[in-house]
């Protein structure tokens, strides 16, 4: 069983914590590392070019990874075992994302699995255009017995993707390779030293594990019907954890135009449409 606690700021995770071994899931947000827990990404996910796009003849700025993060939501509804958070579009919002539009974020508790869960829908009488993802950071149970390099990726089903490559804060479109994802990626500080592994998943329900053999530690992604995965922790700053971030979106490639429309990734919903998206995460521990 597992105590879960979500802030309504960013409608984001603080806590994750094992009810009988007290154990925190959870990355705790050190701000000498990475001042986050689980940040909710939209209407980008990534980085655009100089932080800023353009729409109906006009040039926006956007900070990485969109404002949703930084918003306080509402809370919808609640029970013990769900919570569902919304934001609207604000004065503050429209300045820098001219849409009209509602963003659900759903938590569901069964036992050891949380589902972080994402609606929006068009409130505006026009094309709606966003990417929406999650960023949870995971602890990596570092002891005298156990190091981080003891700890590795699995995915499932056991195939390569496609990896697509950081070059600074864009994607590198002509790089782009086939990456040996059907074997385990062993965790080290260096293997986040070009930035985030990002996988092309076309959208299949795929499994990706945080796993040691040295322990019943493991962590369970299903990223759903997600189009890609990132996978990161911060470098050169790092620290015992790391992030596995499903997400519908996805940086500005070098070669982006800087318009909306064009941008590579995104969603588009006509007016009055809802879209609905969402990843689960199971959580092993010693004696959960």
């Amino acid at each position: 069983m597992l105590k879960v606690e979500i802030s309504s700021k960013g409608a984001e995770i603080q806590s994750v914590k094992g009810t009988h071994t007290g154990y925190e899931y959870m990355w705790q947000a050190d701000p000498k590392i990475w001042g986050r827990h689980a940040p909710v990404l939209f209407p980008i996910v990534g980085r655009l070019k100089n932080d800023e796009y353009t729409y109906d003849g006009k040039t926006y700025h956007l900070g990485q990874h969109g404002f949703a993060r930084n918003q306080e939501f509402e809370v919808e509804k609640h029970t013990k075992e769900s919570i569902t958070f919304v934001l609207r579009d604000n004065e503050e919002t429209r300045r820098v994302y001219p849409f009209k539009f509602e963003l659900r974020v759903n938590y569901n508790l069964l036992n050891n699995l949380l589902e972080e869960n994402f609606s929006v829908t068009n409130t505006d009488d026009k094309e709606l255009i966003f990417g929406v993802g999650g960023h949870p950071g995971f602890n990596l149970p570092v002891n005298q017995e156990t190091v981080k390099e003891d700890y590795y990726f699995a995915t499932q089903p056991s195939e390569a993707r496609v990896r697509i490559p950081l070059e600074g804060a864009y994607l590198n479109w002509n790089k782009r390779s086939l990456a040996s994802t059907d074997s385990l990626i062993t965790i080290s500080d260096d293997l986040f030293k070009n930035d985030a592994l990002i996988y092309e998943l076309r959208g299949h329900d795929n499994k990706i594990s945080l796993k040691t053999e040295k322990s019943k530690f493991h962590i369970n992604v299903w990223t759903r019907d997600a189009p890609f995965v990132g996978i990161w922790s911060q470098y050169p700053k790092t620290d015992n954890y790391v992030c596995i971030e499903p997400w519908w979106g996805i940086a500005d490639r070098q070669d982006a135009s800087g318009k909306l429309e064009e941008k590579y990734g995104m969603n588009h919903l006509a007016p009055g449409e809802e879209f609905n998206a969402g990843f689960s995460i199971a959580y092993h521990g010693e004696e959960e």
